[in-house]
């Protein structure tokens, strides 16, 4: 925990007024977006092929990209979408 601090703090003066915003930036510069990004990429495909076998391809998508492999238990858990039955022939 402290080095994480040390890397937060690093080249902070901690009276300027602006610290808590250099702070945030060097977080943030921790962060690995690169990583964070595929994982996304891959959790809204799962949820989108979860999502189309259940008939709702697009809640699978949103579900999946918001709450991750936990929306691809929101979208088994739901039940498969209803179609219309067919209009009969004249």
């Amino acid at each position: 925990m402290e080095e994480l601090l040390a890397k937060a703090t690093q080249g902070v003066d901690m009276d300027a007024p602006d610290a808590f915003l250099h702070i945030f930036i060097n977080l943030m510069a921790m962060i690995p977006w690169a990583a964070l990004f595929w994982w996304n990429l891959a959790f809204a495909a799962v949820g989108a092929l979860l999502g189309w076998w259940r008939g709702k391809l697009l809640a699978g998508v949103i579900w999946a990209l918001v709450l991750g492999p936990i929306g691809w238990i929101v979208v088994l858990l739901t039940p498969k979408s209803a179609k219309p039955p067919p209009l009969p022939r004249p």
